[in-house]
């Protein structure tokens, strides 16, 4: 415990990623981002797998089929707070702290305001983005139930992800991931109890998610406000600075756009799924959880690309820049290749985890055995996309990606459920369709414009 109240105390968080080993600088901000993501999704995760294993087969498509409303919201706030990690990257590496206090205390006063609204708007969209998604009849009051619950105690995840993405901006990766153990652990214990001892079915499972994430809030606004950092958050400063808040729009309204509309996307996607019934969406559900696992070293490493590229950009470091890119995508493959493998081999085992019904298994196992041999190709637009952001360039990636994920992906579903083979196998390959127009069109327009191109959002004063 005294090691633990150390660690937590320690004034300094920031890391120079302009100096250094770019593999030694990669890893060790990714390897604690990857495995604080992996607790981030133990909180949905678990709540799956404990609907699952002692509620009910509706229960368990209720809280696993819901995801795509969750994530318009929160994409749409990931984006935002990106832009707040490019511009303080770039002012850190730059070696402008005043800037850098700035953009904290702005991007705190935006999230505050934004958990107002996104309460309000989570609560009152619930019924109609689940009748979006067709959600049968048998899942709709359990759907219901947890999402009103989730959305009330939203402003926990979003000061977190705010808090969190301030600290990862200046190469501080480790205590993000610290607070996350200890909420995902506290989520765990809650979700038993308030099903095993107080049988409260997915009400409790969301009112576990909403405790826990409000423990990491409180978490990483102590350690905001105790660091001696320039990243240090002095509650009586807090006040919107026009001139960062046009800049933090500039990177992140087009990345919010993107992910949230893809997510939205999503919601049209999962009533796809829903048209074969009850089973075949608890097949999703687990093929979902799985599918998320298995990004994350991708999605950690290029949030590392963004991070390292905006810091040597800002300190006009391109050469170093350019080949952090590489090494993150290299690094990326190999970890896709690594964990595809055993997906291929274990799908039935991994599936059982969730859900123990035999439809279930074979569903999800096809779905794996299916789409994981196209992860490879992720890699490309994950990476690219972070670069280019950490270059201030965050209008090319969401075109792209909005052109493949949501465009491109929702005409390959009409035109297959409606003219040539409404059959699950065919729908589900509409995720590795999408992924191959992304990264294709990502790639093309890295080798072609590059990030030497790309304008700094900082300013020059």
């Amino acid at each position: 415990m005294t090691k633990l109240l150390s660690f937590f105390n320690r004034k300094k968080v920031d890391v120079d990623m302009t100096e250094g080993g770019i593999v030694r600088h990669l890893i060790g901000f990714a390897a604690p981002l990857l495995v604080g993501n992996i607790f981030q999704q133990l909180y949905n995760t678990v709540d799956t797998w404990v609907v699952g294993n002692y509620v009910s087969n509706e229960a368990f498509s209720a809280v696993g089929s819901v995801g795509p409303i969750i994530n318009t919201l929160i994409g749409f706030f990931t984006g935002l707070s990106s832009g707040a990690g490019v511009v303080i990257s770039q002012y850190y590496g730059a070696g402008k702290h005043d800037k850098v206090r700035s953009t904290v205390h702005t991007s705190a006063v935006i999230t505050l305001l934004l958990c107002v609204v996104f309460t309000i708007i989570g609560i009152t969209m619930t019924p109609t983005m689940l009748d979006l998604m067709k959600t049968p009849d048998d899942v709709m009051p359990q759907s219901r139930a947890y999402l009103t619950i989730y959305f009330a105690g939203i402003t926990g995840l979003l000061i977190y992800n705010m808090g969190s993405g301030i600290l990862r901006a200046v190469g501080d990766s480790m205590r993000p991931f610290y607070f996350l153990v200890v909420s995902a652990v506290i989520n765990t214990v809650l979700d038993l109890v308030f099903v095993l001892v107080f049988d409260m079915g997915v009400q409790g499972v969301a009112l576990a998610t909403i405790i826990a994430q409000a423990v990491s809030a409180v978490l990483v606004t102590v350690k905001l406000i105790k660091t001696d950092a320039c990243v240090k958050l002095i509650p009586r400063e807090l006040k919107i600075d026009f001139e960062m808040s046009g800049q933090i729009i500039k990177v992140g309204i087009p990345a919010a756009i993107q992910m949230a509309v893809t997510a939205f996307s999503n919601v049209f996607v999962q009533s796809y799924i829903n048209y074969f019934g009850s089973d075949c969406m608890s097949g999703w559900t687990a093929y979902s959880k799985i599918d998320t696992l298995i990004l994350l070293p991708m999605q950690s490493l290029a949030l590392a690309s963004t991070t390292f590229v905006g810091q040597n950009l800002g300190k006009g470091l391109l050469p170093r820049a350019k080949k952090g890119v590489r090494t993150a995508l290299l690094l990326s493959e190999i970890s896709a290749v690594a964990l595809m493998i055993p997906v291929l081999l274990f799908s039935p085992q991994l599936v059982t985890f969730f859900n123990k019904k035999t439809e279930v298994i074979e569903l999800g196992s096809m779905m794996l055995r299916c789409i994981s041999p196209f992860y490879v190709l992720c890699c490309f637009n994950q990476i690219y996309a972070g670069a280019l952001r950490g270059s201030g360039n965050s209008r090319a990636p969401m075109i792209i990606m909005l052109a493949s994920f949501v465009l491109f992906r929702q005409c390959y579903l009409y035109v297959m459920a409606n003219f040539i083979s409404n059959q699950i196998v065919t729908i589900i390959m509409g995720y590795p369709a999408g992924w191959f127009v992304c990264s294709t069109a990502t790639l093309i327009y890295y080798r072609v414009v590059d990030l030497g191109r790309g304008r700094l959002v900082i300013d020059s004063k």
